[in-house]
C-alpha cells in the first residue's frame, strides 16, 4: 500500500476484469428474468425453479446465477405472508469480579454395569474458574440440581441479584424445582441459544479437563463412594493447585480471593531486573507474567 501510494498508481487488489467466458449475454438474462417472473414461477425460489424447468427439459442458468440476477433488479425480497427472518446480537453477560457469573453442568461418568453412569453436577465461576459447588449422584434430576445450587450459594455468601447461573437446556435445568429455587434464592437463570451447541464452553471445557486427567480411571468407577474421592481429590488439584491457561497460570482459587494482581506483579519482578540490566534481549512484555489480570469474562447467553 505504501508502495502503491508512493508511486500513484491505483488499487492492484482489484482483480481481473476480463469478461468470463461464460457469463450470459444481456439476452439471455433478460430471457431468465422473464421466465422468473412468469405466473408459474414468480412465486418460486430459484432452487425450486431450476428443478422445474430441468423436468420440462429446459435448463437456463444456474441457481445462483438466477439469485444473482434477481438481487441486481432488487426483486430478492422476503415476499411470504410470514415474518422476515431476524438477526439478533446475543445477549453477552460480563464477569468482572467473582461470584458474578456461575456456569454449570452434568457430565457422565462411567460405571461397572454398562448403560448406568455417576452423573457428576458441577458449578464453576467464570471469573475464577473456580469449582465453587459439586455433587456426584446416580441419578439426574432437577431437585439434586436445586440442592447444589442452594449449597453453592451458602458456600459463597452470595447475595439476592447479585449471580448469574448459566447453563443449557436439558431436563434438569429447567425443571420447575430447579427454577423455583433459584428464583428463592434471588438467583438470575441463564439458559443456552436454541440448537446452540457451544453456548456453554466453560463447563463442557471442565469437564474434559477433569476426565482427562492421568489419575481418571480408563474402564470404569468401582462404586459411587470411590468416584465420590476421586472427584473430591481432582476438584482440589483443580482449585489449588492446577495452573490456569487462561489465568496467566494462576490456579483459580488464587484469582477468586483477589491475590491475582499481587502475585503477578511479584512474578514480574525477575523480568523487569533482567529488562533493566540487559534491555536489548527483551523487546515485548511477556503476557504470562504481566502485573495485572483485570480482564473479564464474556459469555454469550
Amino acid at each position: 500500500m505504501q508502495r502503491w501510494e508512493r508511486d500513484g498508481v491505483c488499487d492492484r487488489r482489484a482483480g481481473s476484469r476480463a469478461i468470463p467466458a461464460n457469463r450470459l449475454s444481456e439476452a439471455e438474462r433478460t430471457a431468465v428474468l422473464a421466465v422468473l417472473n412468469t405466473p408459474p414461477y414468480r412465486d418460486k425460489s430459484p432452487k425450486q425453479v431450476v428443478p422445474a424447468l430441468a423436468d420440462q427439459g429446459t435448463y437456463l442458468a444456474s441457481e445462483s446465477t438466477m439469485y444473482r440476477i434477481l438481487r441486481a433488479e432488487k426483486q430478492l425480497a422476503h415476499r411470504q405472508p410470514s415474518r422476515s427472518p431476524q438477526r439478533y446480537e446475543p445477549l453477552t453477560r460480563v464477569a468482572s469480579a467473582a461470584n458474578q457469573l456461575w456456569s454449570w453442568d452434568i457430565t457422565w461418568m462411567r460405571t461397572p454395569v454398562r448403560g448406568m453412569f455417576f452423573y457428576l453436577y458441577l458449578i464453576v465461576d467464570l471469573y475464577s474458574r473456580k469449582i465453587v459447588a459439586w455433587s456426584l449422584h446416580e441419578e439426574e434430576c432437577a431437585q439434586l440440581a436445586a440442592a447444589l445450587a442452594n449449597e453453592a450459594c451458602y458456600l459463597e455468601g452470595v447475595t439476592p441479584g447479585e449471580v448469574v447461573l448459566h447453563s443449557d437446556n436439558g431436563s434438569p435445568m429447567r425443571g420447575a424445582t430447579m427454577l423455583a429455587t433459584l428464583r428463592a434464592l434471588g438467583v438470575v437463570a441463564s439458559f443456552s441459544r436454541p440448537s446452540v451447541s457451544d453456548d456453554n464452553p466453560f463447563s463442557e471445557s471442565l469437564s474434559r479437563t477433569l476426565k482427562y486427567r492421568p489419575e481418571y480411571p480408563q474402564r470404569a468407577f468401582e462404586n459411587l463412594p470411590v468416584a465420590r474421592a476421586w472427584v473430591e481429590r481432582c476438584v482440589c488439584w483443580y482449585n489449588t493447585e492446577h495452573g490456569h491457561s487462561a489465568l496467566k497460570f494462576l490456579n483459580p482459587e488464587q484469582r477468586h480471593n483477589a491475590q491475582d494482581v499481587a502475585i503477578l506483579a511479584h512474578r514480574h519482578e525477575p523480568l523487569a531486573a533482567r529488562a533493566r540490566a540487559t534491555p536489548a534481549m527483551l523487546v515485548r512484555p511477556d503476557t504470562k507474567l504481566g502485573p495485572s489480570s483485570s480482564d473479564a469474562t464474556h459469555l454469550p447467553c
